[in-house]
């Protein structure tokens, strides 16, 4: 079980550490944090999804904060859209539809797909016409996209983080990946993938958040 003893308070003292500035994406979530939710907020939360919240996200949400600093750019806050539900406040992908959350993750399209198109990709010396490898090249990235960002690709799965360059980090909610972090790399030609740890093992959400504090922390001189 994920201890999130005393972390909000650690979050939060970064922003007075003259130098703090430094660690990456500070800039943007400047380490203020969202208020936590309360029970029933996240009981909500989860009948809307449809899913039970891997447990170290669910405790961040009651303990930590809704979202704000975090890896990156931070960790996108999860509100109360009114009538619409919830939404995570801020992703760089359209998340998939209320419903597609508790489907399994990955669902939908065959991730081999995409693996097979990227293989495809038009080469230059393989056209003797500019214009024709121009026009081969256009019709591929548009075969590509329709595989990569089919929005079932992401069900079951949370997009909680920007880290920049249209890289995100998405958090699996449902199936056999439940709980593990996967990086979402697909604006660089590559595919989403899994987020090991330094010793090859799974990453999960707490894992994650604490190894940036502690990372931040040093970064900043703060022994703890």
């Amino acid at each position: 079980m994920a201890d999130w003893t005393g972390v909000r308070d650690r979050v939060l003292a970064l922003a007075a550490v003259p130098g703090s500035g430094k660690v990456f994406g500070a800039g943007a979530h400047g380490f203020e944090l969202d208020a936590p939710l309360t029970a029933a907020e996240v009981a909500d939360l989860e009948v809307w999804l449809d899913v039970d919240l891997p447990e170290d996200y669910r405790s961040f949400l009651l303990r930590v904060g809704a979202g704000g600093a975090g890896p990156a750019y931070g960790i996108f806050p999860v509100r109360r859209g009114g009538s619409a539900g919830w939404r995570w406040v801020g992703e760089l992908i359209e998340e998939a539809e209320p419903g597609m959350f508790a489907e399994p993750f990955p669902g939908g399209a065959d991730p081999e797909a995409a693996v097979a198109i990227l293989a495809e990709r038009p080469l230059q010396d393989d056209f003797d016409d500019l214009a024709d490898l121009d026009a081969a090249f256009e019709a591929w990235e548009e075969r590509l996209g329709e595989v990569q960002y089919d929005p079932r690709r992401t069900a079951g799965a949370l997009c909680l983080c920007d880290e920049g360059c249209g890289r995100a980090v998405w958090l699996v909610v449902t199936g056999p990946e439940r709980g593990r972090m996967w990086r979402d790399d697909r604006s660089s030609g590559t595919d989403l993938h899994p987020m090991p740890e330094t010793d090859g093992s799974p990453s999960d959400f707490a894992s994650w958040y604490l190894g940036w504090l502690v990372a931040a922390e040093t970064a900043c001189d703060l022994d703890r």
